[in-house]
C-alpha cells in the first residue's frame, strides 16, 4: 500500500461486537486515500477508497443505523 504506517480506529459508536470496520485517514494528505479493513482480520486485506467513496460510505452507513 505505502510505507507510511496506517493508523487504524473504529467508530466511537462501536460496540465491539465483532462487527465492525476499521479505517484509516492518516494516508489521506499524503495519498489521497482512505483505508478500509474488517476489524476481525487485521492482518488480512484492506479496501483503498477515494474520499468522496469514503464519505458516501459513511453517509450510507448513517442512513442504514437510523
Amino acid at each position: 500500500m505505502t510505507t507510511e504506517t496506517p493508523r487504524w480506529f473504529k467508530s466511537s459508536y462501536s460496540e465491539n461486537g465483532g462487527q465492525c470496520i476499521e479505517a484509516t485517514t492518516n494516508l489521506l494528505t499524503t495519498y489521497g486515500t482512505v483505508a478500509v479493513r474488517d476489524s476481525k482480520n487485521p492482518t488480512g486485506p484492506h479496501l483503498t477508497l477515494a474520499p468522496d467513496a469514503w464519505t458516501e460510505l459513511v453517509q450510507h452507513a448513517r442512513q442504514t443505523a437510523a
